[in-house]
């Protein structure tokens, strides 16, 4: 069996689709694109259920 190809934690798009980011949190390596790293930083409660631990993230504030 050959080892998972990395995806991003939001719309599952593999490196074949799109470029991924890498993202480390709670010492596991994670993937996200860069469509949905505002949804990371701006909304990170849309990642509930797709990123473990993402409950007990908070919102970047804006400053505008």
């Amino acid at each position: 069996m050959s080892p998972q190809q990395p995806s991003c934690v939001s719309c599952q798009r593999t490196q074949e689709e799109i470029p991924l980011l890498a993202l480390l949190f709670q010492n596991k390596m994670y993937h996200i694109c860069p469509q949905h790293l505002p949804v990371l930083i701006h909304n990170p409660q849309m990642l509930v259920g797709k990123l473990p631990g993402a409950e007990g993230l908070t919102p970047a504030e804006h400053h505008d």
